[in-house]
């Protein structure tokens, strides 16, 4: 290891660049770009996926929307077109007998005026459970969401979004504690919070039960979320519901048009699977450049040693050994390629920041291990390719070097 920290070996490699500036800048290029364009397709795509992961971070993604729509075939004596109503004991039969179920959340939901004080506000009414938080996280900035007391005593509270606070109350009124008047009936405000970008801003939400008896829907609801477990196949429970459903309803086994629904988990799979397969073609395209640009730097060696023949004569004529050669002709490689990873890591790490600080993407960062194996790479295949003009070098014989014009 003394070669690495000879003076002469890097004054020759000083020498050798600062002759060849043009040269020299053309064959660090293609490993720089190389690892420019690794760091920053990966950290676009790391962006995008953090972009997708803060649109859906609040909710179940591997869920079901069902709603009931109109049948479209007539079945059991029944004409097409009947409207299809779901019904409390629906979900209890899609709990007991549909495997891989998490959560079977009904929900209701109207529009209403909405009166506070001399303040009025057409909003959105939802009736829920307290499930509802577990599938969709509520970032609650004061009091609490719906519990399942206020669901047994059928409670008049609500839970409000920051934006209906917004257009009732005062700046520094407290909401906690105070009421509302929703279709000429007051509700008590238990809680405050931030809506995700994953539903509306203008929604209140009541107690399932309450809002089963102020709009007399007795035992139906408008629509559900079904979330499966982590390891279920959420395709297969959307299949399993619908078709337990249109037994229970009597509807035709082949009308799709009875049950509306939205596969949520099964769309977040598809954008998964695109971004799995972006991160694939990034480093699929990141390292056959890496490798393009550092078979170019042991192209540009190649024609370095011939035209040093003279030179590479006179040395081993005055006694340097082939391995010493050989090790500086290594090195020279080595440190180009050093040059060219670190310009390129930099470039893209500078890149990155540009579009974070342009709220083009959501963080686009690229994980510091996955910086030190793209590096790693650089130094491996750098200290490879320079064996082919190192051994070249070697095999030039001192009179036939002297006698070279």
């Amino acid at each position: 290891m003394k070669f690495l920290f000879d003076k002469d070996t890097w004054q020759e490699i000083y020498g050798s660049i600062r002759k060849n500036k043009m040269r020299t800048a053309i064959t660090i290029f293609g490993a720089f770009w190389g690892i420019l364009l690794l760091v920053g397709l990966l950290g676009a795509a790391k962006g995008i996926e953090n972009g997708f992961n803060s649109l859906f971070g609040d909710f179940a993604t591997n869920s079901v929307f069902m709603a009931g729509g109109r049948t479209s075939m007539p079945f059991k004596g029944f004409q097409k077109g009947r409207q299809i109503n779901l019904t409390n004991s629906d979900v209890e039969k899609i709990r007991s007998e549909i495997n891989g179920i998490e959560f079977v959340v009904p929900r209701n939901v109207t529009g209403s005026l909405v009166v506070k004080g001399t303040k009025t506000a057409n909003l959105t009414i939802f009736g829920d459970y307290p499930e509802l938080d577990k599938i969709q996280k509520k970032k609650l900035t004061a009091g609490r969401f719906i519990n399942q007391s206020d669901i047994n005593q059928n409670r008049k509270v609500c839970v409000i979004s920051t934006e209906v606070f917004k257009q009732l109350y005062d700046i520094d009124e407290e909401a906690i504690g105070s009421f509302l008047k929703i279709n000429n009936i007051g509700y008590m405000v238990v809680g405050v919070y931030k809506p995700g970008r994953f539903e509306g801003s203008n929604n209140i939400h009541i107690p399932f039960s309450t809002y089963r008896l102020v709009y007399n829907q007795g035992d139906k609801f408008r629509w559900m979320v079904v979330t499966g477990k982590a390891d279920a196949d959420i395709e297969q429970v959307e299949s399993d519901v619908k078709l337990l459903l249109k037994n229970l309803h009597k509807v035709h086994p082949e009308d799709n048009r009875a049950f509306d629904g939205f596969n949520l988990g099964k769309e977040i799979a598809k954008v998964t699977g695109f971004l799995t397969g972006m991160q694939f073609l990034t480093w699929f395209v990141g390292i056959a450049t890496l490798i393009a640009g550092v078979f170019a730097i042991g192209n540009i060696l190649l024609i370095t040693v011939k035209e040093r023949t003279k030179e590479i004569g006179i040395r081993r004529a005055l006694g340097a050994t082939p391995g010493k050669i050989k090790q500086q002709i290594i090195l020279e490689s080595v440190f180009l390629t050093l040059l060219a990873g670190s310009l390129g890591i930099i470039a893209g790490g500078l890149i990155l920041m540009m579009i974070d600080k342009a709220d083009l993407l959501t963080n686009p960062t690229v994980d510091i291990p996955i910086v030190l194996i793209a590096y790693t790479v650089l130094i491996v295949l750098g200290t490879m390719i320079g064996f082919i003009p190192a051994y070249m070098a070697t095999v030039v014989q001192p009179i036939e070097a002297l006698r070279e014009e």
